[in-house]
């Protein structure tokens, strides 16, 4: 039996008491974290929010087995909060739509969700109307034409039936009990609705596909409300990412169990709690950055070299710092790349790592390290 199909189905509950000790931890974290982000700079929070998102879509997609590129989603993002960086590139219509359904998720958490909301979502998920191969009913509910929806693996032949979702015709009803709660005002704590609203969403499993990405922009919409800001500091999606194997077991293991989901919420604030941790790292990196760039507001530096360097200072980058990096990164020939790097050594942001010849690296010099 599945939780949807037992009697009182959708009154989900928990142990308020067993959950107190770690909710008042992630409160407390998420508080701290708050203060730190308020102390920054308008500028710093800017990037730290749009490192957040970046991760936020990007690490999303990968928990369903969908690499976005990296640079397209956080260019993307800049663009539409109207932030003036380096590097930016064209996006494909795949990022673009799951940047604006994050987007919209956090930037207009006041707003009511509504089917309609929800309708775009999925649509700007699947512009297509394909997923992969397989052609879906983008924008609308499933409608369960070929079977009931279920959440399998294994090969076929031997299939492993993980959940099954209530009947499409089920769905409306399902949807309005849903949405009708979480418009109303919140009588729990922020980060137990968020919880919740990811467990009930996914479990009412709405769409052909996309129902898990959804679910977690719900999540964030939720956080954000919780917040009163638009402003994200932590990733939940990447932490998920990380603890994937225990997401999906837990999520099959509550959904099979009673309407006591007490297992569920504290393990999603024990996820939550290690997201604020993990972003706690990503501040004094950023804190890092922000007096890097203040040094070198007194440099005298070419377009070429404040491309790479942001590039290079970026979370996402990877390998060592070569000349012919620099050329490619710069669109520039290997003789400029080289005056564009003897430079930065001068000046003492650059050194170069041991090693020569055609190995020879470089690494940013920051806070004197």
């Amino acid at each position: 039996m599945y939780i949807w199909q037992r009697d009182g189905w959708p009154n989900l509950s928990w142990n308020d008491p067993q959950l107190a000790a770690a909710l008042t931890q992630a409160n407390k974290k998420e508080s701290r974290l708050l203060g730190k982000m308020e102390a920054l700079g308008f500028a710093m929070q800017g990037e730290a929010c749009l490192q957040t998102l970046t991760q936020d879509v990007v690490k999303s997609s990968e928990i369903e087995g969908e690499k976005l590129d990296s640079d397209q989603v956080r260019s993307s993002i800049a663009r539409r909060l109207g932030m003036d960086i380096a590097g930016l590139v064209p996006s494909d219509r795949n990022v673009e739509g799951v940047v604006e359904m994050m987007l919209d998720a956090t930037q207009n958490y006041p707003q009511a969700l509504t089917e309609e909301r929800l309708f775009a979502w999925h649509a700007a998920l699947f512009p297509t109307g394909f997923s992969g191969m397989q052609i879906i009913n983008a924008g609308c509910w499933r409608t369960d034409n070929a079977g009931p929806m279920q959440v399998i693996s294994g090969p076929v032949g031997r299939e492993r039936v993980h959940y099954e979702a209530p009947p499409a015709e089920q769905i409306p009803n399902e949807i309005t009990r849903f949405l009708n709660w979480f418009n109303a005002p919140a009588d729990i704590d922020p980060l137990l609705k968020a919880g919740l609203a990811h467990l009930w969403f996914v479990t009412i499993h709405p769409f052909d596909d996309g129902n898990g990405r959804i679910a977690r922009a719900i999540t964030d919409m939720a956080l954000a409300q919780g917040e009163g800001s638009p402003q994200r500091s932590y990733s939940m999606s990447a932490q998920i990412r990380l603890e994937r194997k225990d997401y999906y077991a837990l999520l099959e293991s509550s959904q099979k169990a009673t309407l006591d989901i007490t297992a569920w919420q504290a393990w999603f604030l024990d996820c939550l709690t290690r997201a604020i941790d993990d972003a706690q790292i990503v501040l004094g990196t950023a804190l890092k950055k922000a007096h890097f760039w203040e040094k070198m507001a007194k440099e005298s530096l070419n377009e070429r070299q404040i491309l790479v360097l942001q590039r290079v200072m970026r979370e996402d980058w990877e390998g060592k710092l070569t000349s012919s990096k620099w050329a490619t990164l710069a669109r520039c020939g290997q003789a400029t790349a080289g005056r564009d790097i003897n430079d930065l050594i001068k000046k003492g942001v650059l050194r170069k790592d041991e090693g020569g010849g055609r190995s020879t690296s470089y690494s940013i010099v920051v806070d004197g390290q």
